[in-house]
């Protein structure tokens, strides 16, 4: 086991948790924003207002993109097993 393949590894670690986190992430970025924004311009200042709209998006996101979020996940996991011969020696 070299470090190259070790380095392979990782970066395929971290763009999976990338790819897994990002959207939701995004979405709740966007939602936050969207709704500070409103709080700004209508100096309504709730602190809870920003629970459900962002709790909603993320809920949204995960079921647009959850297919997608799986797969990728399950083709990581897949590389990882079969790795496991490689990583023993």
């Amino acid at each position: 086991m070299t470090e190259e393949y070790i380095m392979g590894l990782m970066a395929g670690a971290l763009r999976t948790a990338l790819f897994v986190g990002a959207p939701c992430l995004l979405a709740g970025f966007v939602v936050g924003m969207i709704i500070s924004l409103f709080q700004a311009v209508t100096q309504i200042h709730e602190a809870t207002l920003t629970f459900i709209p962002k709790i909603v998006a993320i809920f949204l996101t995960l079921l647009w993109f959850g297919p997608r979020i799986l797969a990728s996940m399950i083709d990581f996991t897949r590389q990882m097993i079969i790795s496991i011969p490689t990583v023993v020696q």
